[in-house]
């Protein structure tokens, strides 16, 4: 789908609505109700986020991504500048838990607005 179309829905971008935690219908800020868990449905427009099965998948692969990356910057500091064990607790934890719940914010986000814009649901098994 084009930008144009988007603009004129009033649909923001999967980027934009995964970044900033917005309405994957009509932009409005405040996707989520605590650090990772969604609203039941949009205050300005009324779309039911319920619907969509965004699920907990990304959570296992982001965190393996996020912790080899941090404790590959981890030994990069400790091989250059040698700090005492109680700096890397003081500086790596806060990080790390503030890296795994943004990314799961911003992966969350853009797994529930990507289900909106294709119109995607559960497969149902025909009758015949």
């Amino acid at each position: 789908m084009s930008q144009d179309k988007q603009a004129q829905k009033g649909q923001p971008p999967i980027w934009r609505a995964a970044l900033f935690a917005t309405c994957p219908e009509c932009g409005t800020p405040g996707l989520f109700d605590g650090p990772v868990a969604f609203r039941d449905r949009c205050a300005s427009c009324g779309l039911d986020y319920s619907r969509y099965n965004v699920g907990d998948g990304p959570a296992a692969f982001l965190t393996l991504i996020i912790g080899a990356l941090l404790i590959a910057v981890a030994l990069g500091l400790d091989s250059a500048l040698h700090p005492p064990l109680w700096v890397h607790i003081i500086l790596w934890v806060p990080l790390t838990v503030a890296a795994v719940v943004y990314g799961l914010r911003v992966a969350k986000a853009a797994l529930l607005a990507s289900e909106h814009q294709r119109k995607a649901a559960e497969g149902k098994m025909s009758d015949d």
